[in-house]
């Protein structure tokens, strides 16, 4: 009984501490939010503004990621792969740019 209690404790840890790291998300909203106070921003003047500040970066990630994905599906095309080996290839070149 007493073995089958360590491996639980560890998972248990390990599971516990993933849950305190802050995700960029959550780092994203406390920074919006300390912002939001500071400018002393209540109702749907605070909704707003926390909706624009959250939003902020993402569009350039996204065109970022459309822009890889654009040039990594031209390559394959060009190569005339099909299949797993276009699988391959795309995730292969989604990593590396």
């Amino acid at each position: 009984m007493k073995l089958l209690k360590v491996p639980f404790l560890v998972l248990g840890m390990l599971l516990s501490a993933q849950g305190f790291a802050a995700t960029a998300q959550q780092e994203k909203m406390t920074n919006c939010n300390a912002d939001a106070t500071e400018k002393e921003l209540k109702g749907d003047a605070r909704k707003a503004f926390m909706s624009t500040c959250l939003k902020k970066t993402e569009p350039a990630k996204a065109a970022t990621q459309q822009e890889k994905m654009k040039t990594c599906n031209a390559d394959a095309s060009t190569k005339a792969l099909k299949g797993d080996e276009r699988k391959a290839y795309m995730s292969d070149c989604l990593k590396k740019k």
